[in-house]
């Protein structure tokens, strides 16, 4: 008996350290971030072989079309999924082609909202992770770069619809004219309220507020025009501030102003962005939910307008877990995931009283919002339900919309009739998403025992420590980047000509800091020929090293000192 517990031992140590893993009843989490893989394959190499450069593959006839403006989209929201499946050599050339390719100067009608969640926000993603996917980056990087420059381009192109009275965008703008003479001033409050996780970004990193400054404008008229009951409605006039459809919800029209209070504050570690959000959360839970389902109600009397639920509010028990609601967030993901269960997808209405599917609503077009959800709480509670929520994805994805030339819509989820399109937010959040719920060591999840310390022009910065902050096109902005380029643009370039006069004549060493069993010791690990790259002057850290680096004595700015051969700057 002993002889075999001493044999056993080990092995019922590893299994039970297996199981808070979360790999629970059975399920091989390996083998399905492989077949995530391969679904963002088959699709990907599609759209190139038979779509690109227009904006989306058509699956069933093998070719494309441009849908939101004409800027080779899926390219952009499929790049940094390829940075997560760890593909760096076609990431890199990826950034060449849409260097070369993509032209913002033409003359197209675009969606404001859906431009800068998709273009804006994938170019700023890909900007922040172009160095650790391997692209030689320019001395003044983050603060500075050609995908950058391409995310200000596109971003300055819809500067025109926030000239309105009230702050609040107009939904479309012309790409070469601005806003056109008769444009209409509806605008739903989601097309108003979702800016401020890109456009503060581009603020923070080209020291220009005038993107962060509109997007905050536009959050808070919203706000001052919600209802004396505290709840905003769908659609608003941007020139008279009048409601035009009075329905409250968290679903489509409304549900990504609600994130972006959320991840905004986040970001920003603004407090006012998140106590407007606690406050529609109290509204929210007062008049819409009903046993842990979320109704439509009228906004001013709060009487019950629809009992659906849209599949696009399956984002909310993931905005839940961001604040801490986990309970909460878990009862409304189970409520969600019976009506998947149902169908092998979520139909874009449901009827809750019925339990069943609405009239002319019965499609599913791959969304990621219920993954999404899936991804944030297996991060919070490692509950095996949520990996057969993707298991589940991953099966009738596959099974019912996979086609020869990639993935399909789903039409109809009553009898699996598919539709002729593939939505760029397939490859940029449904396949991301799902991966990250099977990869749980991908660099997305890093707890900050890992990061890197970058020299800027403007001082060390600490960079990919984790904790990013997915727009809702789930692309991960890196926060501590904002922190990297705050300057006065006339002292910028001062440090500038002082790096690169610095850098010229002199080659700097990459330092790896290990941490000894005792002590941290720095270890010099390569002589970089290329003095003037984002390398020269950069430590890594590993583990617990040498957090002190994180609060460095803030220096004036002429007493800047050169330590260890690196210029010492200061880092506000």
């Amino acid at each position: 008996g002993a002889a075999m517990l001493r044999f056993l031992g080990p092995l019922l140590c590893l299994w039970a350290l297996r199981l808070p893993l979360g790999t629970g009843r059975g399920l091989d989490v390996a083998s399905y971030r492989e077949r995530v893989r391969a679904m963002f394959y088959h699709a990907y190499e599609h759209y190139l072989e038979s779509a690109f450069p227009y904006d989306e593959l058509r699956p069933l006839t093998c070719d494309g079309q441009d849908t939101w403006g004409s800027f080779s989209l899926t390219l952009i929201d499929a790049l940094d999924t390829l940075l997560i499946l760890g593909n760096v050599s076609e990431f890199q050339r990826v950034v060449n082609v849409l260097q070369e390719g993509v032209d913002f100067d033409i003359d197209v009608n675009a969606s404001v909202f859906e431009t800068n969640i998709r273009v804006v926000g994938g170019l700023l993603s890909a900007h922040l992770l172009s160095r650790k996917a391997g692209v030689e980056v320019e001395a003044g990087w983050p603060c500075s770069g050609p995908l950058l420059r391409m995310a200000e381009e596109a971003a300055r192109k819809l500067l025109p619809a926030f000239q309105t009275p009230t702050g609040m965008p107009y939904g479309t703008v012309n790409l070469l004219h601005g806003v056109n003479p008769g444009e209409t001033p509806v605008t739903c409050t989601a097309g108003i309220g979702t800016f401020i996780v890109e456009f503060a970004t581009l603020s923070h990193l080209t020291g220009d507020p005038v993107f962060e400054d509109v997007a905050r404008k536009a959050l808070k008229a919203l706000w001052k025009n919600r209802s004396d009951i505290g709840l905003v409605g769908n659609h608003i006039d941007v020139v008279t501030a009048k409601w035009v459809a009075q329905d409250a919800g968290i679903g489509a029209g409304v549900d990504s102003y609600f994130e972006y209070l959320v991840k905004g504050a986040i970001l920003l570690q603004d407090k006012e962005l998140m106590s407007m959000f606690l406050e529609y959360n109290k509204a929210i839970k007062n008049y819409t939910k009903f046993d842990d389902w979320y109704l439509w109600v009228q906004m001013y009397k709060g009487t019950v307008s629809m009992p659906v639920f849209q599949s696009l509010e399956a984002y909310w028990p993931g905005l839940q877990s961001l604040i801490g609601d986990v309970d909460n967030a878990m009862r409304t993901f189970l409520n969600y995931y019976t009506v998947w269960k149902q169908f092998g997808g979520l139909p874009e209405f449901y009827n809750i009283p019925q339990g069943y599917t609405v009239d002319k609503r019965e499609g599913y077009p791959l969304r990621p919002e219920l993954i999404e959800s899936a991804m944030y709480l297996y991060r919070a509670t490692r509950d095996p339900t949520l990996l057969e929520l993707g298991r589940d994805a991953v099966e009738s994805i596959e099974k019912i919309s996979k086609v020869d030339c990639g993935f399909a819509t789903i039409k109809d989820l009553r009898d699996h009739r598919l539709d002729n399109r593939m939505e760029s937010f397939f490859l940029a959040e449904t396949v991301k998403y799902l991966y990250l719920l099977f990869d749980p060591d991908n660099f997305i999840h890093n707890d900050g025992s890992d990061f890197d310390v970058v020299v800027t022009p403007y001082g060390e910065c600490v960079l990919n420590a984790g904790g990013y902050i997915f727009n809702t096109e789930a692309h991960p902005i890196d926060p501590a980047a904002l922190h990297c380029c705050r300057k006065r643009k006339e002292e910028q370039w001062e440090v500038e000509d002082l790096m690169r006069e610095f850098y010229s004549r002199k080659k700097t060493k990459k330092f790896t800091l290990k941490r000894a069993p005792d002590r941290g010791e720095g270890e010099n690990a390569k002589d970089p020929e290329d003095a003037s790259s984002e390398k020269a002057g950069e430590k890594r850290n590993s583990k617990k090293s040498s957090h002190s680096l994180l609060s460095c004595p803030s220096q004036s700015f002429n007493s800047k000192l050169a330590v260890l051969g690196q210029v010492f700057l200061d880092n506000t």
